[in-house]
């Protein structure tokens, strides 16, 4: 216990100083995590770690799929579905197939082993992919795809796997009765998935606690996750739908006391989450290695090379097909959503990185058959899940930046995000005058003193000025939100003086620090999108 617990405070500092390397080196954090995690693997008497894979499927992979879908906006992913729903299920599915084909034709792989090989680096990973996509600017409805694609193609991937799992050790698949289960788990699940949303909803409503509320936020999705998991669905879909859920319904019910704190809460869990899980997973290599000198290199080596291949093969071969035919076959769907560019249709191809999602269903293969014997192929199927995963994301999420900029996808992406920022002012300015219009009524129908409506109209006032006129602000604009923080800075300084002479006590220090911190976090949101709170 003593050994983990220094292994995780070691991987806390690298998690740490490999963020700050990646913010100067311009690099995705995911990328350097992994090398990372690898180097520090072989450093002499470094204990070995081996990653539990239920610490990843029971722990680690609720709230990250919990905290993607409470950020998904439901009306895009409505409006996505279609292709969603082809990626997530037809391309695992048509992925998982390519990979059984070629293992069983080229490398003599039995068919039910290749079949569980292709389902375990069948689905892409969300994390690595999106964290690249977001800094290219990638359009919007690139990103929808690519976020709802990861939130449910885990789910597809599980459900293949298990069903690959039990076919080994019994011997027996019935294609009609998988099928059967296949639909009864997602009907099923998007049930219990709402039902629990709705539940946690209220009883967060009913606490009125930011405390409270945020502990049920992050028992929501292993409530979601774990009984479905154990009565023998995936646990992900229920996840999903009450994340979407929460999404949709949650502005009306939850408090801003909560959200000020759970958006913090959230953004440190997933933080380390995710760092910790790419670090761990180039942790492996090391034992991976090991496992690897029994059988030949070269052999392993050439089965990952195919894999490789075939999952990027796979994916585009997929996707123009699943863009371009039902087009062809519907009028209607050509009329109200025409052919995208092929640019973006070739992005969303080349966003087959793989994760740790891959690396924990092959952890948890069984060591051992119903029958007492080992697991065929068990330590052949990690090493090439393991190098499926490296060579994805160091190929992919490398060069991902130079074929966006190739292809001049992040124009397209900027030109909506300047749309998307014109709406914002649009919306700002027509929320402030309902809210003038409010306070008339109140002028009128209540008996306010004129000091309560000048204050109410001042406050007004000082909102309807800080709105700028363009996405383009000028020079005094940005030299006031610069003059401003040093003003915040003198008035830090003047109240942690005024704590040390005794003129102040901590507790009002507290509430002011609180008020400034508030304003400083309201011109970092102005200064980013060019926009007040």
């Amino acid at each position: 216990m003593e050994a983990h617990f220094q292994i995780f405070l070691i991987l806390l500092a690298v998690l740490a100083g490999t963020a700050l390397v990646a913010r100067r080196t311009n690099l995705a954090p995911a990328i350097l995590l992994m090398l990372a995690g690898i180097a520090l693997a072989f450093v002499p008497s470094m204990p070995a770690f081996a990653l539990p894979p239920e610490l990843v499927l029971l722990v680690v992979l609720p709230p990250l799929i919990y905290s993607s879908s409470v950020a998904m906006s439901w009306r895009e992913f409505k409006r996505n579905l279609r292709p969603i729903v082809l990626l997530a299920v037809g391309c695992v599915i048509f992925t998982a197939s390519m990979v059984a084909v070629a293992t069983h034709f080229l490398l003599g792989l039995p068919w039910s082993l290749g079949f569980l090989l292709g389902a375990i680096v069948a689905p892409p990973d969300v994390v690595a992919p999106l964290a690249i996509a977001r800094r290219l600017h990638l359009p919007r409805r690139v990103m929808v795809i690519l976020e709802g694609e990861g939130l449910a193609n885990d789910a597809t991937a599980l459900i293949l796997y298990r069903f690959a799992v039990a076919a080994i050790m019994t011997g027996t698949f019935s294609f009609p009765v998988a099928a059967g289960e296949f639909a009864a788990i997602v009907v099923g699940e998007i049930a219990f998935g709402i039902g629990v949303g709705w539940l946690m909803l209220r009883a967060r409503h009913y606490a009125r606690d930011p405390q409270v509320e945020i502990t049920l936020s992050l028992l929501t999705p292993y409530l979601a996750y774990w009984i479905p998991e154990h009565l023998g669905g995936s646990g992900v879909i229920a996840t999903v739908a009450c994340g979407l859920y929460m999404s949709w319904n949650g502005p009306l019910w939850i408090s801003s006391a909560t959200r000020l704190q759970g958006v913090f809460f959230w953004d440190l869990v997933v933080y380390l989450i995710e760092g910790m899980l790419f670090l761990l997973t180039g942790f492996q290599m090391r034992l991976i290695y090991e496992k690897s000198k029994v059988f030949p290199l070269d052999d392993i080596l050439i089965a990952t090379a195919l894999v490789v291949a075939i999952v990027v093969i796979a994916r585009f071969a997929w996707t123009f097909p699943a863009t371009i035919i039902p087009r062809a076959l519907s009028r209607s769907l050509r009329a109200r959503d025409p052919l995208p560019p092929w640019q973006q249709t070739f992005i969303i191809g080349f966003t087959g990185v793989r994760g740790t999602v891959s690396l924990a269903t092959a952890l948890a293969l069984p060591l051992t058959l119903s029958t007492g014997d080992a697991f065929p192929y068990r330590d052949e199927i990690l090493f090439v899940a393991f190098g499926v995963i490296f060579f994805t994301l160091i190929g992919l999420g490398l060069t991902l930046p130079l074929v966006v900029r190739w292809l001049g996808v992040g124009r397209t992406g900027r030109a909506e995000h300047v749309r998307e920022h014109e709406q914002e002012i649009a919306a700002r300015r027509e929320v402030l005058d309902r809210a003038l219009q409010s306070l008339e009524t109140m002028t009128n129908d209540r008996d306010l003193s004129d000091e309560v409506v000048r204050l109410l109209r001042a406050r007004h006032e000082v909102r309807v000025n800080q709105l700028p006129e363009s996405l383009n602000p000028d020079e005094a604009s940005a030299l006031g939100i610069e003059l401003t923080r040093e003003l915040i800075g003198v008035e830090r300084k003047t109240i942690h003086a005024m704590l040390r002479d005794g003129q102040i006590t901590d507790e009002t220090r507290r509430r002011i620090e609180r008020d400034l911190d508030l304003e400083e976090a309201s011109l970092a949101n102005r200064e980013y999108g060019q926009l007040p709170l």
